[in-house]
């Protein structure tokens, strides 16, 4: 029977829904919905994590040429990093709250994890040939949302210095790898139908970095919060231009890009309604908790529907040739 290849971007499926349940969380924080909710997403989150690591893991130990190519492969690597990112979220919002210890222990581990894919995938960009046509918004991960993440991760266990020093990893990846990405956007040509999803993840970074600094600074509109957000509206703006871009997408697999930098953009939108306690502040945290939970239960009622049409996985593994 032909092995069914499960190419790295499915674990953008927990990765999402990670960052809806982060966004209850939060919600729940604020005494505006019941906690449980949250807790619930991020539950889901977590077996959606577990099923794609093992279906994923059974397709690819066997076949460690297969396991390599994805890990050099310089369009499909970078999302093999969600498979520790993941991790880092769920432990810090779905652990922690309950048994800070194992938290703690959670979130060190996967820390590391995470540090180590970034390093790791850092040199394979330096050793390795990257053209920049191959270049596109999903290389954010493995550093820029993931040393944010794991910032914001450490912040929650009380592990100040980590999270500054995995802060600092995050700020300085995004400046050069947001040049980089940008610079290919800007005078190459367009990237192909099945990476133009990932378009949407250029609002992700300045928002996963509002978060880490809302963690580090207890909640707190501070200067830092300012600047950055500054320019996250802008990207969040843009956005606007690229609606007919995306409406001409038949849906794919590739769609789970929009879920968590738009939960990331909605997370932090919370975190302002709740520093800046505008009037009708209730109303805005409830429009965006409609809003972001349409969009991401909308991307898993389309999946769902795909796979029961047996269109959502790719095609099975052609078997070898015989001798």
């Amino acid at each position: 029977m032909a092995a069914v290849r499960i190419p790295p971007n499915f674990f953008g499926i927990p990765f999402g829904l990670a960052g809806l349940g982060n966004t209850w969380i939060v919600a729940g924080r604020d005494g505006d919905v019941p906690r449980w909710v949250g807790n619930a997403v991020l539950a889901l989150a977590a077996l959606a994590w577990l099923a794609v690591l093992v279906a994923y893991a059974a397709y690819a130990l066997p076949r460690p040429r297969a396991l390599v190519g994805d890990l050099v492969d310089p369009i499909a690597g970078p999302f093999l990093s969600l498979a520790v990112i993941t991790p880092t979220l769920l432990a810090a919002q779905g652990v922690v709250p309950h048994d800070l210890a194992l938290g703690r222990v959670l979130v060190d581990v996967f820390l590391v994890l995470v540090l180590a894919f970034g390093a790791w995938i850092t040199g394979q960009w330096i050793y390795g040939r990257v053209d920049v046509d191959q270049i596109h918004p999903g290389y954010f991960l493995p550093t820029v949302a993931g040393g944010f993440i794991a910032s914001a991760a450490a912040s929650s266990v009380g592990q100040r210095t980590l999270a500054d020093v995995m802060l600092g990893l995050g700020f300085v990846c995004w400046l050069v790898l947001g040049s980089l990405i940008l610079n290919r956007l800007f005078v190459r040509p367009p990237l192909p139908a099945p990476l133009v999803p990932t378009l949407a993840i250029e609002v992700a970074p300045s928002a996963v970095a509002g978060l880490a600094l809302f963690a580090r600074n207890g909640g707190r509109i501070d200067v830092w919060v300012m600047l950055i957000s500054g320019y996250g509206l802008l990207l969040v703006l843009a956005q606007i231009r690229l609606l007919p871009l995306y409406l001409r997408l038949n849906f794919a697999p590739s769609f789970w890009a929009f879920t968590f930098s738009w939960s990331a953009v909605a997370t932090t939108t919370l975190h302002w309604l709740t520093a800046g306690e505008p009037w009708g502040r209730r109303v805005y945290a409830y429009l965006v908790l409609a809003a972001i939970t349409a969009l991401i239960g909308g991307v898993a009622v389309r999946s769902v529907v795909a796979a029961a049409r047996g269109r959502f996985l790719p095609p099975p593994a052609p078997p070898p040739a015989a001798a």
